[in-house]
């Protein structure tokens, strides 16, 4: 049993440093990996690289030594993306003795969590639309009030320590047809008046989905949240 157990030991060492190798493309010992920066992106072995379109320069112009985004794509995933975004700067702040300046943070909401993209304007006219099973239908963004779904984190605290967002504009397009269908107003006036009403430190972006595959062509670590 003892020798079961050695060996099965040593082959989720093996398994883990296998792991390590694939990830980083070469061993180096830890003084090197402090000593020398990583690069933005490693170079693709065939020699490709990603197009480039402005419509995600944003991504490369915002400052910080460390890229991430956390996508999330519903109401428990926005609420947690909020907690795992601040999670992150707060361990670098406490364990590696740096600051949330160091960071280029970015939480996606798209799909389902889109509407959290949405200020408390919005929110007090459609908050039964974007949660139809709230009673009574809520008529302020639930993630600018700091609870336990998001680990105590709101979006105005999130925005105080540089955190950006991306806002998925299909979805929000999907938004103003049913916005439209109800109330009268044409879709695009809809989609105007939801433009107009996002968070702060908030980019409307194309598609949620391009943006983070985008992201990580532009260096960025992916977190999903859910």
């Amino acid at each position: 049993m003892k020798d079961d157990h050695q060996a099965t030991v040593g082959r989720r060492a093996l398994l883990s440093n296998l792991g390590v190798a694939a990830v980083a493309g070469l061993a180096v010992s830890a003084s090197q990996l402090s000593a020398q920066p990583a690069a933005p992106s490693a170079p693709h072995p065939t020699g490709f690289q990603p197009a480039r379109h402005s419509q995600d320069s944003w991504l490369d112009e915002m400052p910080g030594s460390h890229r991430v985004i956390v996508d999330s794509s519903s109401p428990v995933g926005g609420a947690s993306a909020l907690w795992y975004a601040n999670n992150i700067l707060s361990a670098h702040e406490e364990s590696y003795e740096g600051s949330a300046a160091d960071y280029a943070m970015v939480v996606c909401f798209r799909h389902v969590s889109t509407p959290y993209g949405f200020d408390d304007g919005i929110w007090a006219k459609y908050g039964s639309l974007f949660d139809r099973a709230a009673d009574p239908a809520p008529t302020a963004n639930p993630m600018n009030t700091a609870g336990p779904s998001s680990g105590g984190n709101s979006i105005g605290s999130s925005v105080a320590r540089g955190v950006q967002f991306a806002i998925c504009g299909r979805a929000t397009r999907r938004y103003a047809m049913a916005i439209a269908s109800s109330t009268g107003v044409t879709a695009d006036e809809a989609f105007a008046e939801l433009t107009a009403g996002l968070i702060p430190n908030a980019q409307l972006v194309p598609a949620g989905v391009v943006t983070v595959t985008r992201a990580q062509e532009y260096g960025y670590s992916l977190l999903y949240a859910e």
